[in-house]
């Protein structure tokens, strides 16, 4: 199933990709492919991550933004060199040039105990999580953590599909992957405010790594800029995973998939969504020539971890080293 709203963010049921039947496979791996090829964004249904858990995971949401700053603070990603943790209001600014974003946010990753070898390393991104002491709080974010690594690799193999690759070629790749959970809570313009400027709940920019699945509430926000450098709502679907295209995988696809830019309007009202984003294993390495052996790549190889520490370097005022 494959329908096209008003908007022109294609919705794809993923169902077919779990058919014994290798043509239903290929039909939905074709949807993705065009979706990824003509805007990068799509509304994924039929996603298999269950409802109740995705709304006990924005109820905790809820539950972790209301506490006092102070103790969200015990947990800031400031103390953090993986990823993790809590950040502040104005703390990030996606689109540096305009400034800061008026978010606040909380990143989980792969859940690694302290004695795991990478942990002692200190390779980067494979470091512990902060927990809050929030009842079933811990449990709760893990499991949508696993549904939503199932249903990245299983995008994973429509997307090899689609490229005329093996089905399971990027298996290999997800083994231990760098992945990131991500609470967003956008607080409302006091009353009678006008927003600074167009992005200022999240600045316009593109995601980094391979794909985005972003679960929203009802209110309104997030807009994408078609290929036409129009910019379009991407209103709420109910049941439905807003799916993107990252850099990284624009990059392994040597630009056949497009990463596109998309922003957060300052909302009237109390706005939470949840990101989950999906990296493929640190040391893999970025390599167009890979998929395409007789093109020419326009990027040079680069693992994933380098490519993701550039990003974020840039978005993190923290991570800049002292001049």
């Amino acid at each position: 199933m494959t329908r096209i709203p008003a908007d022109g963010i294609p919705v794809i049921s993923l169902a077919g990709l779990r058919s014994g039947d290798d043509a239903e496979r290929r039909a939905v791996a074709a949807a993705l492919g065009q979706a990824c090829r003509e805007i990068g964004f799509f509304y994924a249904v039929d996603h298999g991550v269950e409802a109740a858990l995705c709304d006990r995971v924005f109820e905790q949401s809820r539950r972790f933004f209301q506490l006092p700053v102070a103790r969200k603070e015990i947990l800031s990603i400031r103390q953090s060199r993986h990823n993790r943790g809590y950040i502040a209001l104005a703390d990030e600014r996606l689109n540096p040039e305009q400034g800061a974003d008026q978010k606040e946010a909380f990143n989980i990753g792969v859940d690694l105990p302290l004695d795991h070898p990478d942990v002692v390393s200190g390779k980067p991104f494979r470091g512990v999580n902060y927990w809050p002491d929030l009842s079933h709080w811990k449990a709760d974010m893990l499991a949508y953590f696993d549904a939503c690594l199932q249903v990245g690799r299983l995008l994973h193999r429509g997307f090899s599909l689609d490229l005329g690759l093996p089905e399971t070629y990027f298996d290999r790749h997800l083994v231990e992957p760098i992945a990131t959970l991500r609470l967003l809570r956008y607080p409302p313009l006091p009353p009678g405010a006008s927003a600074p400027r167009l992005d200022a709940g999240a600045g316009t920019h593109t995601d980094y790594g391979n794909i985005t699945l972003l679960a929203t509430d009802t209110v309104a926000g997030l807009q994408v800029a078609n290929r036409q450098g129009q910019w379009i709502d991407a209103p709420y679907v109910e049941g439905a995973l807003v799916c993107n295209i990252g850099d990284c995988l624009m990059r392994w696809t040597n630009d056949l998939y497009v990463s596109t830019p998309h922003r957060v309007k300052a909302p009237a009202q109390e706005r939470y969504s949840v990101a989950f984003f999906l990296e493929v294993d640190p040391d893999a390495v970025v390599d167009s020539r890979d998929l395409f052996p007789q093109q020419a790549p326009k990027y040079p190889p680069i693992t994933c971890a380098d490519y993701l520490a550039q990003q974020l370097n840039a978005t993190y005022g923290y991570r800049k080293p002292a001049p």
